[in-house]
């Protein structure tokens, strides 16, 4: 839905001759308007009715209804991370609130660009225990880069102005705008959308310290064992065009943690695939047995890492470049920290090896490439791709990777053994394609996520990888599928488990399954017809590539597939908590 040159002139009109009376809540619509807003994510109440009128008086921005508060901010969520555009949710007071807060923290944790809206309570009546009131700037603080509270309907031009420009500077995140019912029904002069913004408390540094990038420079070039680290920094600075003329023109050994998978093709050699606690072996053992490590846009989290008394044993420089300072030195000491945007700093130190005499160490870096090949030797996401008696659940991912791997296809995923398993099994080689959540590991996201990528992209292929624990979290968003004609795919490898739970079970709890088994589930199939969609049961490994096939025909319809998988499987390799990230496990012979 495009935004016509008219309708965006009327929003930021900004000459007094054109000043006129406006409701609170038609401010609002002027400044998404203003802000580009091709669709908002919600669901009505009492406090947002007067924005809902405003909503309805303009053609401009669609709406869509979700059936769920925390939907909407996870679809919303997922729209931003595939076109890297700021998503926008609405939700009402109160409980409308307090059930966005899953999708608020979810966002907060993976840095994604977000505003969301939310309708308060008559200012009079706040802290009284109004109908449907909550403290919404007491409960997001901890989950927002910003909110505000808009007491004066003449602020909420600047207030939007403001949470738009934070959201997606400097480092993103969610902002909250809170909007008591009364500041959207009272009027104000309004003269259009301010074009410019100061907060002089706000001023996220873009631009690295160039003797900093020089010291990088000099350490990289002098590396025996480089490697360069990156994680979703990358993705969200659009820096993946830079990184990979950096890794190209070094020739190094490249890593991409969960949230960066798709910053450099993983079809290439020089990626050593995903890191972690379930990534290959010879990512995890570049990652300890380097000697210079380039990390970028990436936080050294726990499960990337592992110990960090384990991983600070190995002498290493480390240089660490993120658009937020707070994230350097956190869990690890690095030696050149670099503040700024990835992409500026990346595009510096490209133009400096450009100009240098210096080239790497030809000789050592061989050595160190077959060091890292006698590790990838060792093949460690085999599996048993010849079972014709029960569907492995790496064989669905990988069979529907390599249907799909020259076509423009998003992949989403809820949280899980799935998950990691989509991550392993499906490789990325273009940057966000793979929308998931990476730090708060939040359940039901998938179907949402899968929801507002494809209004955003309706010409692209998106299927949601989860599993029937996962999906059933947010499954009644199958009914906004149908009513806003989003038709995605979604494989549910069905293994009658919370799987991740199982396995850490088997492996940490001597095999005590406490309630990680579900003795009813759904018959995936009548439910998905119940919506108005189309199930499938697939049961064996033969009829994994026809359903696939069958589905991917039916383009204008969102198609439930319910493979029955291996009840038994595991995601190796595994490092379990506190342990080492060489200190694997590979398999169940290692249990």
């Amino acid at each position: 839905m495009e935004i016509s040159k008219a309708e965006l002139a009327s929003a930021a009109a900004v000459t007094g001759s054109q000043t006129q009376d406006l409701m609170g809540a038609e401010v609002l619509i002027k400044a998404l308007q203003a802000e580009g807003t091709k669709y908002i994510w919600g669901y009505p109440g009492g406090a947002v009715l007067y924005i809902y009128d405003a909503l309805y008086k303009q053609d401009t921005i669609q709406h869509v209804l979700v059936r769920h508060e925390q939907a909407a901010v996870h679809a919303a969520d997922g729209y931003a991370r595939a076109t890297g555009e700021v998503g926008v949710a609405l939700v009402t007071s109160g409980p409308g609130l307090t059930n966005a807060v899953t999708g608020i923290a979810t966002a907060y944790m993976d840095s994604i660009p977000m505003v969301i809206i939310s309708g308060q309570v008559p200012t009079p009546a706040i802290g009284l225990d109004a109908f449907q009131e909550c403290d919404t700037v007491g409960i997001t603080r901890p989950i927002v880069k910003h909110n505000i509270l808009v007491k004066d309907v003449k602020d909420v031009a600047m207030a939007m102005k403001k949470a738009f420009h934070i959201a997606r500077s400097g480092r993103p995140g969610p902002v909250v705008v809170d909007i008591p019912k009364d500041v959207s029904f009272k009027k104000t002069p309004y003269a259009g959308y301010p074009d410019k913004i100061e907060m002089r408390s706000y001023n996220p540094v873009r631009k690295g310290h160039g003797g900093q990038i020089r010291k990088a420079l000099q350490l990289l070039l002098s590396a025996r064992r480089p490697y360069i680290y990156t994680g979703g920094g990358v993705l969200l600075g659009n820096a993946t065009n830079e990184l990979r003329t950096l890794v190209d023109m070094l020739g190094y050994p490249v890593t991409n943690t969960l949230m960066g998978l798709g910053a450099y093709p993983a079809s290439d050699r020089k990626f050593l695939g995903m890191l972690g606690m379930h990534g290959t072996i010879e990512a995890n053992n570049a990652m300890q047995n380097c000697d210079v490590l380039l990390a970028v846009g990436a936080r050294f989290d726990d499960r990337v890492i592992g110990n960090p008394k384990h991983f600070a044993q190995n002498e290493r420089k480390i240089i660490h470049i993120d658009i937020d300072p707070s994230s350097i030195s956190k869990r690890v000491k690095v030696d050149v920290p670099i503040v700024g945007d990835v992409k500026d700093v990346l595009t510096e130190l490209i133009s400096m090896i450009r100009e240098s005499s210096t080239k790497p160490d030809a000789g050592a870096l061989a050595d160190w490439w077959k060091t890292i090949e006698t590790w990838r030797s060792r093949d460690c996401l085999k599996y048993d791709r010849g079972n014709t008696e029960v569907i492995k659940p790496q064989f669905v991912v990988e069979t529907l990777w390599n249907m799909t791997k020259d076509t423009e296809t998003y992949i989403t995923s809820d949280v899980g053994q799935h998950q990691m398993w989509a991550a392993q099994y499906y490789r990325f080689d273009e940057p966000r394609r793979w929308i998931n959540s990476g730090g708060l590991g939040t359940m039901g996201v998938g179907i949402p996520y899968a929801m507002g990528i494809k209004l955003a992209k309706p010409e692209a292929e998106v299927f949601t990888i989860t599993g029937e624990g996962s999906v059933q979290m947010c499954i009644q968003e199958l009914s906004t599928c149908l009513q806003y004609n989003t038709p995605i795919k979604i494989c549910s490898l069905n293994n009658r488990y919370l799987g991740m739970v199982r396995q850490w079970q088997e492996i940490e709890y001597s095999g005590r399954y406490s309630h990680s088994y579900m003795d009813a589930l759904p018959n995936f199939v009548k439910l998905a017809e119940a919506y108005g969609h189309v199930g499938m049961l697939i049961e064996r490994p033969q009829d994994v590539e026809p359903a696939l096939r069958e589905a991917r025909k039916l383009k204008d319809r969102t198609v439930f597939m319910d493979f029955r998988t291996d009840p038994t499987e595991n995601v190796f390799p595994m490092v379990q908590a506190g342990k080492g990230i060489t200190e694997m496990l590979l398999g169940s012979e290692d249990l």
